[in-house]
C-alpha cells in the first residue's frame, strides 16, 4: 500500500456559493463556470501523478451532484466540520485513520499547480514534520504533515481567508517545535487580478 495520499477539497458548483469575489466582477454564472474549469484542470493534473487522492467535497450532501458532474472513477470522501479549520482537520484524521503515513492536503483554486510541487511534499514529509505552501495572499495552497507530526493546533481559531493565516500557522508549527518544509509560493485564484496571470483554457470563460 501506498503511505501517500492527497485530499482535494471541492465545493459543489452551485451558482452563488463558489469564488464569491470574483463572482462580483464577473458574475455568479461565470465564476461558476470558471470554478468547475478550475476542478477540472486540477484534477487532471492529479491524475497524472501516482499517489493515491481523494475528492474531500462539500457540502456533505453533494455526492450525487459531484459524481453527475465529474464522474464516479474518483475516491470521494465528505468534508465534515462546521468551518473550514475544523473541515481540514478532520479531513487528516479520516485519511490518517484509514492507514496513511504522509497526508497532503491542497484546495481547489490552484488550476496550475505544478505536479512537481505535490510530489516535493510528499518526498519531505520523509524528513520533516510538516510542508505548506505558501500563498501570494498572506495564505496557504498546500499542507501536509506525517502520521507521527499531525499538529491539528494549526487549523483552530485561525482567520479562514485573511492575509494572517500563514504567519498564524507557522507561528504555531514553531511553537510546536516542528521542523517544517517551505515550498515556493503560488497564486491562489480568487480575484479578477489573479485571474489575469492565467492564460487559456480559464480567461475565455468570463467572455461568455
Amino acid at each position: 500500500m501506498d503511505d501517500r495520499c492527497l485530499l482535494c477539497f471541492v465545493k459543489s458548483p452551485e451558482k452563488g456559493k463558489v469564488k464569491s469575489r470574483l463572482a462580483m466582477v464577473i458574475g455568479d454564472e461565470s465564476a461558476r463556470r470558471l470554478y468547475k474549469e478550475f476542478v477540472k484542470q486540477m484534477l487532471s493534473t492529479l491524475q497524472k501523478g501516482d499517489f493515491p487522492f481523494y475528492v474531500s467535497f462539500y457540502p456533505k450532501d453533494a455526492l450525487k451532484a459531484l459524481k453527475e458532474w465529474l464522474g464516479a472513477r474518483y475516491h470521494y470522501i465528505p468534508q465534515k466540520g462546521r468551518d473550514l479549520g475544523e473541515r481540514m482537520r478532520n479531513g487528516f484524521l479520516e485519511v490518517l485513520e484509514m492507514g496513511f503515513k504522509r497526508v497532503v492536503l491542497i484546495g481547489s483554486d490552484i488550476p496550475d499547480l505544478p505536479l512537481e510541487f505535490i510530489e516535493e511534499a510528499f518526498a519531505s514529509l520523509k524528513e520533516k514534520d510538516a510542508v505548506i505552501g505558501p500563498a501570494l495572499d498572506g495564505g496557504y495552497y498546500l499542507i501536509g504533515f506525517n502520521d507521527k507530526t499531525f499538529s491539528p493546533q494549526v487549523f483552530d481559531g485561525m482567520a479562514w481567508g485573511k492575509e494572517t493565516v500563514l504567519e498564524g500557522t507557522m507561528t504555531v508549527l514553531r511553537k510546536l517545535n516542528r521542523r517544517v518544509h517551505a515550498l515556493p509560493k503560488w497564486r491562489d485564484i480568487d480575484t479578477i487580478e489573479d485571474l489575469a496571470h492565467l492564460g487559456p483554457p480559464f480567461n475565455p470563460i468570463i467572455q461568455r
